[in-house]
C-alpha cells in the first residue's frame, strides 16, 4: 500500500502543477471577462447616481424620464419598465417590479464569481498537496540513492516541491483580490438601481397626488 502511494506521488506532484496552470488560465479568463462586462455597467451606474443627485438638488423628479431614454443601459431599462408600470398602474406594485428586475439581473452580475472565489480559496490547498507529494517523492528517492547523493536528492526534490505551493498562492491571490473587487462593483451597481427605484417611487407618488 505504501509503495503504491509513493508511486502515485511520483507522478501526482506534476499533475498538481498542471491543474494549477489550468486554474490560472480559467481564473484569468474570468477576470478579463468580468472586467469588461462589469466596468461598463459600473460606469453607467456612477453617471446615473450623479444625475439622480442633481435631480434631487433641483427637485426634478421627472429626470427619471431622461434616464429611461437610455434603453441600452441597465438603469435605463429599469426606469423604462418603471415608467410603463406607473402609466398603467400607478405606484401600486412598483416595488415588486424592481424586485423582479433585480432578481433577474443578479445572476448576470454575479456570473462566474462564485467559481472565481472557489479557485481563490482552494488553490493554496491544491498547491500544498503538490508540495506534500513532492516531498514524499524526494524522501522516497533518497532511499534508493547513495549516501553521498542522498542529501542532494532530498534538497532538489523539496525545492521542486515548493514550486507547487508558490504556484497555488500565485493563482489564489489575484483570484481572491478580483473576487472582492467584483463583488464591490456588483454592490455599487445594485445601489444605483436602488436609487433609481426610490426616484421612481417618488415620481409615482407625485403623479398620483396630481390626479
Amino acid at each position: 500500500m505504501t509503495e503504491q502511494l509513493f508511486s502515485i506521488a511520483h507522478y501526482a506532484d506534476q499533475a498538481v502543477l498542471w491543474i494549477l496552470i489550468g486554474l490560472s488560465v480559467v481564473s484569468l479568463g474570468i477576470i478579463l471577462e468580468r472586467l469588461f462586462f462589469l466596468n461598463s455597467i459600473h460606469k453607467d451606474s456612477k453617471e446615473v447616481l450623479e444625475k439622480i443627485e442633481l435631480a434631487l438638488k433641483e427637485n426634478r423628479l421627472s429626470e427619471i424620464k431622461e434616464l429611461a431614454k437610455n434603453t441600452n443601459s441597465v438603469m435605463g431599462k429599469a426606469a423604462t419598465y418603471a415608467l410603463i408600470h406607473i402609466e398603467e398602474s400607478g405606484e401600486k406594485g412598483l416595488e415588486e417590479i424592481f424586485n423582479t428586475f433585480s432578481i433577474t439581473l443578479r445572476p448576470k452580475m454575479e456570473k462566474f464569481l462564485s467559481f472565481l472565489g472557489t479557485i481563490g480559496s482552494n488553490a493554496p490547498y491544491i498547491g500544498l498537496l503538490g508540495t506534500v507529494l513532492g516531498i514524499m517523492k524526494a524522501f522516497h528517492d533518497m532511499t534508493h540513492a547513495t549516501s553521498d547523493a542522498g542529501q542532494k536528492v532530498v534538497m532538489a526534490g523539496i525545492s521542486l516541491a515548493l514550486v507547487a505551493t508558490a504556484s497555488g498562492l500565485a493563482v489564489a491571490i489575484p483570484s481572491v483580490m478580483f473576487y472582492n473587487y467584483f463583488n464591490k462593483k456588483v454592490q455599487s451597481i445594485f445601489d444605483a438601481l436602488n436609487a433609481v427605484r426610490e426616484l421612481c417611487l417618488a415620481y409615482a407618488k407625485t403623479i398620483g397626488s396630481k390626479k
